[in-house]
């Protein structure tokens, strides 16, 4: 997969292209990234890429010019890549949007500051305006990073198939707890069940689990999840649980 990121700060990316799994990605050819800065195309003497809203309103806003320029520059239209523009007013992404993306050939990401992007570039450029979640951040390196690193993981070849299958909202749910060695940390033990070889027992309770940590924390999921019939007993147990107030 070919990645590339419009943005006004390439260095605040570098760090993660360069380092762990990424690089890893990269050194084996498996994606491929390109950063570039859209001030360089701004037609302004004094390089700038802003100016005010139309209108009024606090704040500056990306001019349309730079961006048109830059993503000409890459036949961003004629290569059938797709256009991602993280924004607090785009759709909410989530792990089937990255599933989704995962399957491109090519992605271009428009990292916006300031108020956001000039309309234009959104009605003639972009495909995709994502929303990371419900909140606004200043950077949108940080969103686009979320993004990036939800898609390239799920390329082929980038980590095992088995560690994927297992992860939150892979079936639909949050992943169970997990431990690791020792076995008793500070009088902190790990569930007997997962010491005792059972794989039967051990596999009903990382589903008990999954089911309790999206019951609590997710509840939401559970209306779209695949249930049976031993998950709707768990679930209308920790109803029971719950409801009458015991942890």
């Amino acid at each position: 997969m070919k990645i590339t990121v419009l943005t006004l700060f390439p260095q605040m990316l570098d760090g993660f292209f360069g380092n762990s799994i990424f690089k890893r990605a990269r050194d084996k050819g498996l994606v491929d990234v390109e950063l570039i800065d859209f001030r360089d195309f701004s037609d302004d003497k004094h390089r700038k890429v802003d100016d005010e809203i139309y209108s009024g309103g606090a704040g500056l806003l990306l001019k349309p010019q730079p961006l048109f320029d830059a993503l000409d520059s890459i036949s961003a239209k004629q290569s059938g890549a797709r256009v991602v523009y993280p924004s607090p007013s785009g759709k909410r992404f989530d792990q089937a949007k990255a599933y989704e993306l995962s399957r491109e050939h090519e992605l271009v990401f428009i990292a916006g500051h300031y108020e956001g992007v000039d309309q234009r570039v959104i009605d003639n450029y972009v495909t995709d305006e994502l929303s990371i979640g419900d909140y606004v951040i200043s950077s949108g390196e940080v969103a686009t990073l979320c993004i990036i690193d939800a898609v390239y993981r799920l390329i082929p070849g980038v980590i095992s198939s088995e560690s994927l299958e297992s992860e939150s909202f892979s079936a639909g749910l949050l992943e169970y707890p997990q431990y690791t060695r020792p076995a008793n940390y500070c009088n902190f033990s790990v569930p007997d069940v997962l010491l005792n070889g059972n794989h039967r027992s051990i596999m009903r309770w990382k589903r008990e689990k999954s089911l309790e940590k999206t019951f609590l924390n997710r509840p939401d999921l559970l209306e779209k999840a695949i249930l049976d019939d031993f998950d709707r007993r768990i679930i209308d147990d920790l109803r029971k649980r719950y409801d009458n107030g015991s942890d």
